[in-house]
């Protein structure tokens, strides 16, 4: 049975006063489920505040709009504070407590991608929140919240049960968070926006790359990731993860149109994508995009750390290593063709 590949939208799951939490479900793009990955996105307005939280999924998220605050607690480590900004990425790996804040006018949408394959649910993360109406500690007993807090009976109802709210809350603006730290964002965040770039085409496009050597902490995560951002009626040519990874890619802005070939060079998508859409392509799967006259961008994660690729056009082309002859035998043509062939752009 073929796997719908068709770009989709995300649903809000909770939210209200100060922000909500949308999410991806694997019903509608199967796919995640197919390939246990989870996908969803926070946006929170002035003051918005995600209460603490831990995943069942290691993740990369990235800062779509706006700037805010992001609280990340490691594993038996202190608390980073991190001052994030559109276009940062965070590797965020297992058993990490995060908290997200936004004290400006602009609201902070941040993307999250990860895997689900150690999760409850293929395809879907579960967050289990430290406070709030779902918070864990409202299911233990106030004896055992007391002996393990050391607290009065009376003190632990007042403490779990104050915070009404349901995973995002809106602050007063009398609360002082604590002050981002600068030192806390080096090996915590890169900014792929402002990152060297890994590929620079004049009139083309341009990537930038997320892995181990920029970012150590992916290598945790298990993912890669790129950035990538192509000029009006640029081509993002034909290729395919060598590696057996999967690749996630969400349109970050602008529009154009994307084919993905499989098995038996069979065409299994051709259709126009736009900002907020979220595909996977499947494992050795080809695919290729087209942009607008305006250009688009998208950020993708990988499911490797360290990510390869083989491009079936271009500088960097497969073909570009095969002898003549071969190409020749294997389209079927004369030498005139195949020196045509290679006479263009595809080297």
């Amino acid at each position: 049975m073929e796997i719908d590949l068709t770009p989709q939208l995300p649903k809000k799951v909770y939210g209200d006063n100060g922000g909500s939490y949308y999410a991806w479900s694997p019903s509608e793009l199967p796919m995640l489920r197919e390939g246990n990955i989870g996908a969803a996105k926070l946006a929170l307005e002035k003051n918005g505040f995600a209460l603490p939280r831990y995943s069942d999924s290691a993740k990369v998220a990235y800062v779509l709009q706006g700037s805010g605050v992001a609280g990340i607690v490691l594993p038996e480590s202190e608390e980073k504070v991190v001052a994030i900004k559109k276009g940062d990425a965070l590797a965020l790996p297992f058993g990490v407590v995060t908290w997200w804040y936004n004290k400006e006018e602009t609201e902070l949408v941040v993307l999250f991608l990860g895997d689900t394959s150690k999760g409850h649910k293929a395809g879907e993360f579960t967050d289990f929140f430290l406070t709030g109406s779902n918070g864990i500690f409202t299911g233990f007993s106030t004896e055992f919240v007391g002996r393990a807090w050391d607290l009065e009976e009376k003190d632990v109802k007042t403490l779990v049960g104050k915070q009404s709210g349901k995973g995002i809350v809106k602050l007063d603006g009398s609360i002082k968070l604590p002050e981002p730290k600068e030192e806390h964002r080096k090996g915590m965040a890169l900014n792929c926006e402002e990152a060297p770039l890994d590929v620079d085409i004049k009139n083309g496009g341009r990537v930038v790359v997320l892995n181990t050597k920029n970012l150590p902490l992916v290598g945790e995560v298990g993912l890669g990731a790129d950035l990538v951002r192509i000029d009006g009626k640029a081509m993002c040519s034909p290729g395919f993860s060598c590696d057996s990874a999967l690749q996630v890619t969400y349109i970050v802005k602008g529009s154009g149109r994307v084919q993905v070939v499989g098995a038996d060079g069979r065409r299994v998508l051709e259709t126009t994508i736009k900002a907020g859409n979220l595909f996977i392509v499947p494992r050795f799967f080809v695919v290729s995009k087209i942009a607008d006259p305006d250009g688009m961008a998208w950020f993708s994660i990988i499911t490797t750390p360290n990510p390869i690729f083989t491009h079936l056009a271009g500088s960097i082309s497969a073909w570009k290593a095969i002898s003549p002859t071969v190409l020749q035998a294997a389209f079927n043509v004369d030498e005139g063709v195949e020196k045509l062939f290679r006479s263009k752009r595809i080297f």
